[in-house]
């Protein structure tokens, strides 16, 4: 069996409008819940092996401030494809994982992370947690799928279990929608 993170960056900063997409760094509100989600994700306590990111800002500093406030975080890939990448382009990568490490941690953007999770778990209407997704997967947002494969090149659609779901609001409730979201 294999263990497969989904965790989103947290929450940027869309104050500066000179500023690239891939450049845009996360705001007050973001740095709070990068912490908090680090801090979850320590206590959750997987043990990720491997740890694959999009290196845009936003990525880099929720990992950084995660990992600070975890107090440990396995060495990062940075990969430039999960940058916006799509559902697709995250199943070519992790099918590519050599050493077949027993759990990775992709740490990337929407809409490619969420559609990843709608297309290894089943939407059969046995997962409260995947209609939590089809809700929303917000910014800072961790999720946990089993995979019932020996190596990563087998890793198919719809054959996930989502295990785990954690949204920074359900840490702490000033994280949670605002009417600017």
């Amino acid at each position: 069996m294999k263990t497969l993170g989904i965790f989103r960056h947290a929450k940027s900063d869309w104050h500066d409008a000179r500023l690239r997409d891939f450049d845009r760094p996360l705001n007050k509100r973001g740095r709070k819940g990068a912490a908090l989600m680090g801090l979850h994700i320590r206590d959750h306590a997987v043990g990720w092996t491997r740890l694959l990111a999009s290196p845009a800002v936003r990525v880099t500093q929720t990992l950084e401030l995660a990992g600070e406030a975890a107090g440990e975080m396995p060495p990062v890939t940075w990969d430039r494809r999960i940058y916006l990448a799509s559902s697709a382009t995250l199943l070519d990568l992790l099918r590519e994982q050599s050493g077949d490490p027993r759990s990775i941690m992709l740490v990337g953007h929407n809409p490619g992370l969420e559609d990843l999770i709608f297309d290894l778990v089943p939407d059969d209407g046995s997962s409260p947690m995947r209609d939590m997704v089809e809700e929303k997967f917000p910014t800072a947002a961790y999720a946990v799928i089993e995979l019932d494969i020996e190596s990563w090149d087998q890793i198919t659609e719809n054959g996930g279990r989502l295990v785990h779901l954690k949204r920074p609001r359900d840490l702490d409730p000033e994280l949670g929608p605002t009417l600017l979201d």
